[in-house]
């Protein structure tokens, strides 16, 4: 009887291996995707293209042709050389090849030049061959930044004692209520993609205490931007035995540091491929919300027009103000009016036209939306009350106020809006695999 026992190791080398180890003068195999050929007539330069970057590989005068001459774009490849130090090739080495396998050949040519360091199409262009686009290795890049965030707030969160969660992505009724639902029928009754987790995450802060998750969101909203996706991933997390608002602040704030110095440390290749400056989060003042009105129609001598709610245009100018007079690249907002915010925020109790709730701007957009919530039964439903809303559907969510919770908040971040922040990009479709918008399905 045979069986499998788990990982063995390969004879195959992997860019990473090579760099780590001293593989200068030594046969090696490797393997990879034809990223580009140069020919130069007597040499010839075989770009691969790997999980790791590019290998510079060169075919010689007097190598066995006859196997190499096959070689082309797009193809996948395992190959067999000697390693020599070569200092303007990627990473300093290159592999002078003794003989090729050729593992898949393409039916087609590549329909888009994605050797260039940039590529040469619009952004439509773009997303309409995302799987070919994305294997240029500054697109690709981009997503290594998007997997570091995800994997900093995962480990971060782990560490802090939160649990993971995966809640469902479709309901009965929306955590947040209004109009921008995509509805559905489920087995003939109807049914709303999530807009957030709020519900499920507040139900589990009774049972673990803090609770975070990864996951897609779904919003309706007709807007076509550069800022908004009607499918995003949302970092969340939601943590109980608060003082106050603040507390959340402070764990984001932690979280941020813990991300920053993960991209500076395992994703330094992605920075400085894509030319990142990476964000100030040292520490990150704290304004009111009207304090902040008054700041930027003042300095930027601006009418007030939206008095509930944060314009784009004053989100960039407050963007500027606190980093021309501080340096920060990230400011929160703080006590929204009640008016603009769901009904689970908490009220300040000092003037209840506003909230114990807070955006996060980065760079002059809003990343991060959180807050204190209202974990006492009485007061969350009058306030549902207050706003005209009706309980049915929110039954089961309500039912566990019923029998206590704990003080409690939480935030949402906006995964694509962050990585496009962090990434220097001005469309968030740049940072997004798949966008999803009011004109684009597919692919």
């Amino acid at each position: 009887m045979e069986f499998v026992t788990g990982l063995e190791d390969r004879k195959v080398k992997t860019l990473e291996e090579l760099e780590r180890e001293e593989s200068v003068g030594t046969e090696v195999t490797v393997e990879g995707m034809v990223h580009s050929i140069r020919d130069m007539g007597e040499i010839s330069f075989v770009i691969l293209r790997s999980r790791d970057g590019l290998l510079q590989t060169v075919i010689q005068a007097g190598s066995e042709k006859e196997v190499l001459s096959e070689i082309r774009e797009g193809q996948a490849v395992r190959v067999t050389g000697t390693v020599f130090k070569e200092e303007r090739a990627p990473h300093g080495i290159e592999i002078h090849l003794a003989n090729a396998r050729i593992l898949s050949k393409p039916e087609e040519p590549m329909p888009i030049a994605i050797d260039k360091w940039k590529l040469p199409t619009s952004l439509e262009a773009n997303l309409n061959r995302r799987a070919i686009a994305l294997r240029n290795v500054r697109e690709r890049a981009k997503f290594r930044i998007q997997e570091g965030i995800c994997r900093g707030f995962r480990e971060f969160m782990t560490s802090q004692g939160f649990t993971e969660i995966h809640t469902p992505k479709i309901g009965a009724k929306s955590a947040e209520g209004g109009a921008n639902l995509f509805k559905l029928q489920y087995f003939h009754r109807p049914a709303v993609l999530a807009q957030s987790p709020q519900f499920y995450k507040q139900m589990m802060v009774g049972v673990f205490d803090r609770v975070f998750e990864t996951g897609p969101v779904f919003r309706a909203e007709k807007h076509n931007t550069k800022r908004h996706l009607n499918e995003y991933t949302s970092l969340d997390f939601e943590m109980g035995f608060i003082d106050s608002f603040m507390d959340i602040c402070k764990m984001e704030t932690a979280m941020l540091q813990y991300v920053v110095e993960l991209l500076k440390k395992d994703y330094a290749k992605e920075v400085t491929l894509l030319k990142i400056e990476l964000p100030n989060v040292e520490k990150i003042p704290f304004v009111r919300f009207d304090e902040a009105k008054r700041l930027i129609a003042e300095k930027y001598d601006r009418q007030i027009r939206s008095p509930h709610d944060l314009e784009p245009e004053e989100e960039a100018l407050i963007g500027e103000y606190f980093k021309s007079e501080y340096g920060a690249d990230f400011v929160f907002v703080t006590h929204y009016p009640s008016k603009k915010r769901p009904f689970y925020a908490m009220d300040d109790p000092e003037n209840k036209e506003f909230t114990l709730s807070f955006d996060l701007l980065f760079r002059g957009l809003e990343i991060t939306t959180g807050g204190q919530r209202i974990h006492d039964y009485e007061t969350l439903l009058k306030k549902i009350a207050e706003k005209g809303m009706d309980i049915e559907g929110m039954e089961d969510y309500l039912d566990c106020f019923k029998y206590g919770m704990p003080p409690h908040g939480g935030l949402g971040i906006g995964l694509e809006r962050l990585t496009m922040k962090m990434i220097g990009e001005d469309n968030v479709r740049e940072a997004c695999l798949f966008p999803r918008d009011m004109t684009r399905l597919k692919p």
